[in-house]
């Protein structure tokens, strides 16, 4: 190696490359590593040196080559590349590896414009200092290198033009507790301070993308799920169209309900003139969703509903797929079809579907969710009346066009409108839910706006985060952990600005939160249980039970303290019915487990007092912020024990939490045999879990015959997931061939929509 290479400092000296620094770096990244070699990464960096190099590039070689020395034979290369990586960003917010002062560091940030100016106003500087003793920023040494890039990526405070960097790790942390807690009683606040910023920095809690990146800053908008329902009127069309925009530049992601729009043909003022239908409108949500880039990156991202007895449903089911032409194509939006008993049960009967425009149908469309019965008797006696257009469709033929479309595009999504409101923490007939949102986990009653200031319109937001399980020693401990996340969020719901009126009007009405899990492939492998068998399901119920059960105190303690949400009185739980109560008794089947906690003073404290919140629980796909974990996300099995992610960052590998104790407990996706063990776990959390959850199907070509997925079999999957009570059906993801460590794309819909945790 030759020394005398010249390297070019910050402020533009030469002075000659010091191999003697770079080795004591790299050795103090690699202390307490196991199978990690500092000269290998030394030998691999050097080889990339030239005369003149820039200090920050010696350090961007150095980390690269550690980074791509992971692999199954040697994880710990994760870690060694992180903390090279934290080294390097250290020095660049602050020209030293020791962070400063918290309290000159945030006065810095706020007279920069860079921290929101009410963090000096609420704390005083002993405030600060009290934080400065529990900050422990030795933790940023915990993070894998995946983490430390997505954080850079997307997460620490920065200029996103020059690609500066203002702080670090252990300060956002602190900061995002300080920000959402400013309003507690000076007495409480500080522990309440340290019990948050010690379960989000220990990766107990994980926070969705909207709220790491935003807490803390002058940005204040944090829910990361937006629902907008439609009418079928002009100016209801319009103000949808203008509510989209409004957060697709905000960052939020979208579930627009477009399925009471009238079909083609249909006739407008008294016959004055012919409809055109809905692919017009579903073409101008499209574009009001892509007007806005997200943070420079990428357009919005929304998903669109609409009933299966839709009279044009036949053109709408194949608005995404590759063939046809632009005028009868709509492929930038996802679509969630609605379905319900009535279509299941035609179908298994071998009979037809009805479809009807619901502009034709009075009180069709309402009755589709508020009450199945009403909804049944008036179908059959609008099939009967020979005055109203509409067209008979086989049932097997349209849900094989549903089946294949979702096949073939992935992004059909499913929704069972029926389970999303007979098992639901509201009352149907006064608030029903009739849509989901872009990852399907999002069940909340919406309004449609007649103007974008309508007071009596709904758009539902909701704000969520997650659980760990891999972090957790018992389920005992998600009983402090869910009252510090549900009082965190709840708070964040009065921290945070509502750009429309009728979002802020239906948050404050029903204060909704979902919180979900994170590193549950982790958790079953950590407790030798698996997904196909059945051997997992006691303790998912075990564990699932605990979650809604400690959500449901910490909520009823808060009611307690400052109130129940304005519409608990629209809540089934008001009457004292409880996700127990309501779920389908097919899950007695699949689990024989018994309640383990004590449902009844619970049922009798929320009688009394209330909830502070009208939802608590929904499992999202937390794609990114698992990375920050270092986690599994959401509740799906891993693709590989090594997963290499592709996003805006480059190349990403992430290997699987104790590889080396436990490779052999993951059960790897595609060595799953089929759906069902899986869609078994999803009734069981389902039957807790008070909103919805992000499941996918898993098709590998390679298990049928001829290399081809019947529709046979998918059908079969729809019918299994409805008798769970699985309410709605995310991503179908079908094997294509590549090596299980292929390169997954980063998401670009809940992902790219910031519907994300």
């Amino acid at each position: 190696m030759n020394n005398n290479l010249f390297v070019t400092k910050r402020n533009g000296k030469k002075e000659p490359i010091d191999l003697e620094k770079i080795h004591k770096v790299i050795a103090w990244a690699a202390e307490n590593l196991e199978n990690v070699s500092v000269s290998q990464v030394e030998l691999k960096s050097h080889i990339q040196f030239y005369d003149g190099i820039k200090t920050e590039d010696i350090h961007e070689t150095i980390i690269k080559s550690a980074a791509d020395l992971i692999s199954e034979e040697t994880p710990d290369y994760q870690y060694l590349a992180a903390r090279l990586a934290i080294f390097h960003l250290r020095k660049k917010a602050y020209g030293q590896f020791e962070p400063p002062k918290l309290y000159e560091h945030v006065v810095k940030l706020v007279e920069s414009g860079r921290y929101d100016q009410h963090i000096l106003a609420d704390y005083t500087p002993e405030d600060f200092e009290a934080m400065e003793q529990f900050i422990d920023h030795r933790r940023d040494l915990n993070f894998s290198y995946a983490a430390v890039k997505q954080l850079e990526g997307k997460y620490l405070v920065q200029n996103r033009v020059t690609g500066e960097i203002y702080e670090s790790a252990q300060f956002l942390y602190v900061l995002v507790a300080a920000c959402l807690f400013a309003k507690y009683p000076a007495d409480t606040r500080l522990s309440y301070i340290e019990g948050f910023y010690n379960a989000i920095s220990m990766f107990k809690i994980s926070l969705p993308t909207p709220i790491m990146a935003g807490v803390r800053t002058p940005t204040r908008q944090f829910s990361s799920c937006v629902l907008i329902e439609c009418d079928d009127s002009l100016d209801s069309i319009n103000a949808s169209s203008s509510a989209i925009v409004k957060y697709v530049s905000q960052r939020a992601g979208i579930g627009i309900n477009a399925g009471n729009i009238r079909a083609l043909g249909s006739a407008i003022r008294n016959g004055e003139a012919f409809h055109t239908g809905c692919i017009p409108f579903y073409k101008h949500f499209q574009t009001a969703v892509k007007s806005c880039s997200q943070g420079g990156v990428r357009g919005g991202a929304a998903t669109l509903f609409y009933p299966l007895w839709h009279l044009e449903v036949e053109s709408l089911l194949v608005l995404k797929n590759n063939r046809g032409v632009d005028e009868n194509r709509v492929r930038h939006l996802d679509y969630g079809v609605q379905f319900n008993k009535l279509m299941y049960q035609r179908l298994i009967k071998g009979e037809h579907i009805t479809l009807f425009s619901p502009s034709d149908v009075p009180g069709l469309y309402d009755a589709f969710f508020a009450d199945q019965e009403t909804f049944e008797a008036l179908y059959v006696k609008y099939e009967a009346d020979e005055s109203i257009r509409k067209k008979r469709i086989q049932a097997i033929e349209l849900f094989s066009l549903f089946a294949q479309e979702r096949a073939s595009t992935g992004r059909i999504y499913l929704q069972n409108v029926d389970h999303c409101n007979t098992h639901s923490p509201f009352e149907p007939s006064q608030a029903p839910i009739r849509q989901s949102n872009l990852c399907l986990e999002i069940a909340l009653p919406t309004k449609p706006l007649n103007d974008i200031n309508d007071p009596e319109g709904e758009i539902a937001l909701c704000t969520l985060s997650a659980f760990n399980l891999g972090a957790i020693e018992s389920l005992d401990e998600l009983e402090g952990l869910a009252d510090l996340a549900v009082r965190a969020l709840d708070s964040l719901l009065d921290y945070q600005d509502y750009p429309v009126p009728a979002a802020y009007n239906a948050t404050m009405g029903r204060r909704t939160l979902g919180i979900g899990v994170i590193n549950y492939a982790y958790y079953l492998a950590k407790n030798g249980v698996y997904y196909s068998n059945g051997s997992a399901n006691n303790l998912t119920h075990r564990t699932f039970e605990a979650i809604q059960f400690y959500l449901l105190q910490a909520s009823n303690k808060l009611a307690k303290e400052q109130g129940a949400c304005p519409k608990f009185n629209e809540t089934r739980l008001s009457q004292g019915i409880l996700p127990i109560d309501t779920y389908k008794k097919e899950i007695d089947k699949i689990t024989n487990e018994p309640l383990q906690l004590d449902w009844e003073a619970l049922r009798e404290n929320i009688k009394q007092y209330g909830v502070r919140n009208s939802t608590l629980s929904a499992l999202m796909p937390s794609e990114t912020s698992s990375q920050i974990s270092n986690a599994t996300n959401g509740i799906e099995p891993p693709r590989g024990l090594i997963s290499i992610k592709a996003s805006k960052d480059g190349i990403l590998k992430q290997v699987v939490p104790e590889y080396a104790t436990l490779k052999d407990n993951y059960e790897l996706l595609w060595n799953i045999p089929n759906n069902e063990g899986y869609l078994q776990l999803v009734g069981i959390m389902q039957k807790f879990i008070d909103q919805t959850i992000s499941a996918n199907t898993n098709y590998d070509p390679a298990k049928y015959e001829g290399g081809k997925v019947p529709v046979k079999q998918i059908i079969k999957d729809l019918l299994t997931a409805y008798k769970l009570g699985v309410k709605t059906l995310y991503y179908h993801n079908t094997r294509d061939g590549a090596a299980d460590g292929q390169v997954e794309a980063e998401d670009d819909g809940c992902e790219g929509g910031a519907c994300k945790i």
